[in-house]
């Protein structure tokens, strides 16, 4: 019997009884204590041992990708995968560990990219959209990419960059790429049927890059292993196995194929993670925007019959406002999940208030700890809509003193995170790793406080960094641009509250 079978008709316990009961041994969950890179960690018995597994395994005639009129099967979006790792291979000598660059919008190619480079061992570095030439050419170079596959507008920062990045540029949705720049779809119509190349791809391989925004100079690439990213997944499918445990009841399921819509950026944790990556165990359907629009969000939750929608603050405060105005059918929402920055309490009730069937949740995450940490939903996140939720059973938190003395619960401090989805480091960053990693403890740079209960709430920030929408912005970057100008002496840039975006970018300058 699995276990969401048992927990359907158990009666109702604690959550510290369901995760013991879930994670015993035996069962679908079951979690030993390991030593891994090092750092002594608790893992899942039954964890996939690669990503290339993940995939494998869920390769079905279930729909995957929608992409406007675009619909690919799991077993489809693998065999386009399978060729592109044979492409991969045979045109560009792609090795293990080898780093293949990704900077486009939300296509089906984002993750048959991230697929193929994954499942022959190479390292998926997700680019920023929104990068900068200057960003675009320290990327690739920073990691080393041998090859970047890019939109046209991905093209085009690249092309504006004075010196251009060395690497070799492949091109998507672009019928006319600049002589030298291969088409994605002329190399895999080259390639034809063919098996993904057989390459032995382990736990603790790193597996992807992504950069993050820092309070000072270049962005930092954040390096995550296979185990670290699968550990992140199966932590969530936990989280949501003890809701149903401690709720004593499995809830119905739909008479359609679950789905969720992709309306945050591939390139950031909760959109590569929680959305993208979790679909494949539960064979959920993927619903991709281009771009943000909340009025074409509720007609694709309408006509897809999305079951779940994860995003942040400004995007969901968006859909609850089109969902009090609109018409449309929301009633196959059941969770409207939180990421990337806090929501006001407000927003959290008005969620709870504005969709027939969907109740809120979020978590506090980084792209360091691989968009997990803490999660909370339900009533527990109606009666605390502060709190970013209790921890994850793979992690372990602790909040310390400028000295680094743990601090009792209700005193606030750093909040320092330790565990298995951790990321190894920052790519050829070792003096900021020894800065921000102490005794195996991952230091955040947040202000937090845990209650008695061991809910965390996030009260400030160490970093001087902005979130805007969900976007990681250091002020000392903003800072360096303003004084460019020949016209400023000083410049000084800090968060201004924002309403629906969170924080906004405001600066004084002289």
């Amino acid at each position: 019997m699995s276990d969401a079978a048992a927990g359907a008709t158990a009666p109702p316990i604690t959550r510290q009884q369901a995760i013991a009961e879930l994670t015993a041994p035996g069962r679908d969950y079951e979690l030993a204590e390991r030593t891994v890179g090092g750092r002594r960690c608790r893992v899942f018995v039954n964890a996939p041992e690669s990503l290339r597994v993940l995939f494998e395994q869920a390769a079905s005639d279930a729909t995957f990708i929608v992409y406007g009129d675009e619909r690919l099967s799991y077993r489809e979006t693998w065999d386009r995968a399978a060729a592109l790792g044979h492409v991969l291979k045979r045109d560009f000598g792609g090795e293990p560990g080898d780093r293949v660059a990704i900077s486009m919008r939300n296509y089906p190619e984002w993750i048959v990219a991230f697929m193929a480079v994954t499942a022959i061992g190479g390292i998926a570095v997700a680019m920023n959209a929104w990068w900068t030439p200057e960003e675009m050419a320290y990327g690739p170079n920073d990691c080393g990419a041998r090859v970047l596959l890019a939109d046209r507008e991905g093209l085009e920062r690249v092309e504006a960059c004075d010196p251009p990045p060395d690497v070799q540029a492949v091109s998507v949705r672009v019928d006319d790429p600049a002589p030298g720049t291969a088409r994605l779809e002329d190399l895999l119509a080259s390639a034809g049927s063919v098996a993904m190349p057989a390459v032995e791809v382990s736990a603790d391989m790193p597996a992807t890059i992504f950069y993050t925004s820092g309070s000072t100079g270049h962005p930092k690439g954040v390096v995550s292993t296979h185990r670290n990213i699968l550990h992140a997944l199966l932590s969530w499918e936990l989280d949501m196995q003890v809701a149903v445990r401690m709720s004593g009841a499995e809830p119905p399921a739909p008479p359609y194929q679950r789905g969720t819509l992709l309306a945050v950026p591939l390139f950031h944790a909760t959109g590569s993670h929680a959305v993208y990556l979790m679909s494949y165990r539960a064979q959920r359907k993927l619903v991709s925007m281009y771009k943000w629009d909340p009025e074409l969000a509720a007609e694709l939750i309408e006509r897809e019959k999305i079951t779940q929608f994860v995003a942040p603050a400004a995007m969901t405060g968006d859909l609850v406002r089109v969902a009090r105005e609109t018409e449309r059918d929301l009633g196959s929402l059941a969770t409207v999940g939180g990421g990337g920055a806090p929501r006001a309490p407000e927003q959290v009730r008005q969620i709870g208030a504005s969709f027939a069937n969907a109740m809120p949740n979020t978590g506090w995450g980084m792209t360091e700890t691989n968009a997990i940490g803490t999660g909370i939903a339900g009533e527990d996140y109606l009666t605390r809509p502060e709190s970013s939720g209790r921890c994850s059973a793979v992690l372990d938190l602790k909040i310390v003193d400028p000295e680094g003395r743990e601090l009792p619960a209700g005193e606030r401090g750093e909040l320092l995170v330790r565990g298995t989805s951790v990321f190894q480091g920052y790519w050829n960053r070792p003096e900021v790793n020894a800065e921000v990693f102490v005794d195996g403890w991952f230091r955040t740079g947040d202000v937090a406080y845990l209650d008695d209960e061991g809910f965390l709430f996030i009260v400030d920030r160490i970093k001087d960094l902005i979130i805007r929408g969900g976007e990681n912005i250091g002020c000392g970057e903003v800072e360096a641009a303003l004084l460019a100008h020949p016209d400023v002496f000083e410049a000084a840039v800090y968060a201004v509250p924002d309403e629906r975006l969170g924080e906004e970018v405001g600066a004084t300058v002289f």
